[in-house]
C-alpha cells in the first residue's frame, strides 16, 4: 500500500470523509480527451448525498449547486477521492463541501485537487414537499 507522497503542502483532507473513489474511463472524455465536466460534477452530486443522505429516512434532492470549481483536467484512468464534509444544517436541508483528488494512474500516491465544490440538498416526503432533517445522523 502507497503512502501520501503527495507534494509538500498538498495533505488529503482530514476532517473530511472519504464517501466515493472512481476510475473514469475513455467513454468519460470530451473532444479535447479530457473528462467531460458534466461527468465529473454528476460524480460529485452524488459523493455530495452521501452525508446528508444520514440525516433523512427518507428522500433528498439536490436544490442547489452554490459553488464549482474546476482547478485541473482530469484524465482517463486518474484514481479520483472524493471527501466531503457538512457545512451547513437547516432545519430541511443541508449543505456539504465535496473536494475531488485525482491520483494519476501511473503515480500513485501523488495527490491533486481537481475539483471543489458546495451543494445543498434538501429532504423532500413522498410529495416532493421539504421535511425535517433529524439531528443526529442515522449509524453507518
Amino acid at each position: 500500500m502507497s503512502t501520501n507522497t503527495s507534494p509538500p503542502g498538498l495533505q488529503l483532507p482530514k476532517d473530511e470523509e472519504l464517501v466515493l473513489k472512481v476510475i473514469p474511463m475513455p467513454a468519460d472524455c470530451n473532444a479535447n480527451g479530457d473528462i467531460f465536466g458534466g461527468w465529473v460534477m454528476a460524480q460529485v452530486d452524488l459523493a455530495g448525498s452521501v452525508l446528508p443522505a444520514r440525516f433523512s429516512p427518507g428522500r433528498m434532492a439536490t436544490v442547489a449547486v452554490n459553488e464549482f470549481v474546476f482547478k485541473h483536467p482530469v484524465r482517463v484512468g486518474d484514481i479520483l477521492s472524493f471527501f466531503s464534509k457538512v457545512t451547513r444544517m437547516g432545519r430541511t436541508s443541508i449543505t456539504v463541501k465535496v473536494e475531488v483528488y485525482a491520483e494519476r494512474y501511473r503515480t500513485q500516491g501523488q495527490y491533486i485537487k481537481v475539483t471543489e465544490a458546495s451543494l445543498t440538498y434538501v429532504a423532500i416526503d413522498d410529495e416532493g414537499k421539504p421535511t425535517e432533517l433529524i439531528k443526529q445522523p442515522m449509524p453507518v
